[in-house]
């Protein structure tokens, strides 16, 4: 899915690329999704000048790694991902704004992007699940939202919308639960 979204968005002024949910801002009224991961974000997201870091993985009994380190851009995107579901494949994709890190995050050695959830985190989140959407996601600034409903219209994949107009009650309905 990487591959493909990165190629529909190649000639796109935007940042396209593989994402990972690493961890969440619980703050009441100000949640906000932290995405990073160790060597896999592309620099496309960086909103100041990558630096090559060395530091231990702690995991898996390596030589530490070099890795990008950086904070993330700003700016409307989506982000999405696709779930098998036994009989056909599944598109989760939600509508997001990419946001400043509200604090530098030094014991954090990765590239990393904050993002605020659509209509609001308990129900973006919620819906993220209930739709069966996973963990590794594709992030882009550069597509949006009509390009993915025609992506799946053009595959014959099912699409599942995440956006400022989603209503739980509404959702679940649509899926069946």
């Amino acid at each position: 899915l990487n591959a493909v979204l990165f190629e529909m968005a190649k000639h796109r002024k935007g940042a396209t690329g593989f994402m990972e949910d690493y961890t969440y801002d619980l703050t009441p009224g100000s949640e906000l999704v932290l995405a990073a991961h160790m060597l896999e974000v592309s620099p496309v997201f960086a909103d100041n000048k990558p630096k090559v870091e060395v530091h231990p993985l702690g995991i898996g009994g390596k030589n530490p790694p070099a890795r990008l380190v950086f904070d993330g851009t700003q700016g409307d995107a989506v982000a999405v991902c696709m779930t098998d579901m036994g009989d056909r494949f599944r598109l989760v994709a939600a509508e997001i704004e990419l946001v400043k890190q509200p604090q530098p995050m030094p014991n954090l050695p990765v590239a990393r992007v904050m993002w605020k959830l659509k209509p609001d985190f308990k129900t973006g989140a919620a819906a993220w699940l209930y739709a069966g959407g996973g963990h590794h996601t594709v992030v882009s600034t550069a597509l949006t939202m009509e390009d993915l409903r025609l992506f799946a219209k053009l595959t014959d994949t099912e699409l599942v919308v995440i956006d400022e107009d989603t209503k739980l009650d509404e959702l679940q309905r649509q899926l069946g639960i």
